[in-house]
C-alpha cells in the first residue's frame, strides 16, 4: 500500500514551546513481494501486507483505495490534513490524491483499489467502520489476487463487497491542516505538545500574529475553532497513544486533561463507547 517511489518532502515548520523526547526515525517498508495495483489485469482487487512500523514517502495512486487496518492502527497525511485509522477501521482514498501512510506497530493492512470507471467510490476521503461480515470479504477477496478470472465466484464477491460499502458508519478522526505558515507553525507545535495550556493569545504571539487573526484562520482554513481544532487533536492522539497500550490516566494526563473523567467523556461522546470498551473489543 505504502509507495516507494516519487517522495516528496512535507514542509517543516518550526515548533514552538517545550519538545516531546525524540523518537526513532522510521524509514518505508520493503516488502517482499511488491504490488503495484496500478498496473493489476483487473479494475478492482484487494491487496493484502503486514507492516513493521515505517513512515511512508508522499505519493499518489490511479486508483481509489480502501485502505482497512485489520491489525494496528495507521495514520494517513494529505495535503489537506491527517485521518486516523484505528483498527477494523478504513480509509477512502480518492484517486490521484498525494498522501503517506505510517504506522508506529506493527500493521496488518487489506487494501481495496478500484481503477477509474470500474466502479463508483467517494469523492472525498474519510473514515469508516468495517463490519465483521466486509472484513471476511475483503480476507477471502485477498487470497486470489489481482488477475482473477471473470464470470466466476470471485467477480461476485467483488461485488457483494462494492455493495456494502456505501453504508459503513463514518468514524470522526479527521485533523484538518491549516496552509498559512503562521497557524502550521502554531498546529505544528500543538501536535507535538498537545498538553500545552497556553491560550490563544499566547500562541498567537508567538507565531507573529494577533488572536483575532488565528481565529479567523482556523475558521477559514480548516472550519473549525481554536477550541474545536485543539480538542480533536488531543481525542486523536489520545487514540494513537490508547492503541499503544498505553492507560487512559496516563494519555489523559498526556494530552492535556487534568480530569481524566473529562477525557473518557469526550472519547465516548466521539466514538459512542469509554476507551476501555472501544479497544478491548478491538478498536
Amino acid at each position: 500500500m505504502p509507495k516507494q517511489t516519487n517522495a516528496t518532502n512535507a514542509a517543516k515548520a518550526p515548533a514552538l514551546g517545550r519538545r516531546r523526547p525524540r523518537t526513532a526515525v522510521l524509514a518505508p517498508p520493503v516488502l517482499d513481494n511488491p504490488v503495484d495495483a496500478d498496473t493489476a489485469e483487473r479494475g478492482i482487487c484487494v491487496v493484502s501486507d503486514r507492516y513493521p512500523p515505517f513512515d511512508g514517502h508522499w505519493h499518489a495512486h490511479q486508483s481509489a483505495q480502501f485502505v482497512y487496518a485489520c491489525e494496528g492502527m495507521l495514520t494517513t497525511h494529505t495535503q489537506r490534513g491527517t485521518w486516523i485509522v484505528p483498527p477494523h477501521r478504513a480509509v477512502w482514498l480518492p484517486p490521484g490524491m498525494v498522501h503517506k501512510v505510517a504506522a508506529d506497530r506493527p500493521v496488518w493492512l487489506r487494501t481495496l483499489y478500484v481503477k477509474p470507471g470500474a466502479a463508483d467510490t467517494p469523492s472525498e476521503p474519510g473514515v469508516v467502520t468495517v463490519d465483521p461480515l466486509l472484513d471476511a470479504l475483503l480476507a477471502e477477496a485477498a487470497s486470489f489476487g489481482t488477475d482473477y478470472p471473470l464470470g466466476g465466484r470471485e467477480e461476485r464477491l467483488i461485488a457483494v463487497i462494492l455493495d456494502r460499502l456505501p453504508n459503513l458508519e463514518t468514524v470522526p478522526s479527521y485533523l484538518p491542516t491549516p496552509a498559512d505558515p503562521r497557524l502550521l507553525r502554531l498546529t505544528t507545535a500543538l501536535q507535538a505538545q498537545p498538553a500545552d495550556a497556553r491560550t490563544l493569545d499566547e500562541l498567537a504571539a508567538a507565531c507573529g500574529m494577533t488572536s483575532r487573526t488565528a481565529a479567523r484562520l482556523f475558521a477559514k482554513e480548516t472550519g473549525l475553532t481554536f477550541a474545536q481544532w485543539r480538542q480533536q487533536l488531543r481525542l486523536l492522539k489520545g487514540m494513537q497513544w490508547l492503541s499503544q497500550g498505553r492507560s487512559v490516566t496516563e494519555v489523559a494526563l498526556e494530552v492535556g486533561y487534568l480530569d481524566v473523567s473529562g477525557f473518557i467523556t469526550l472519547f465516548k461522546q466521539a466514538f459512542g463507547e469509554t476507551p476501555a470498551r472501544y479497544f478491548r473489543r478491538g478498536g
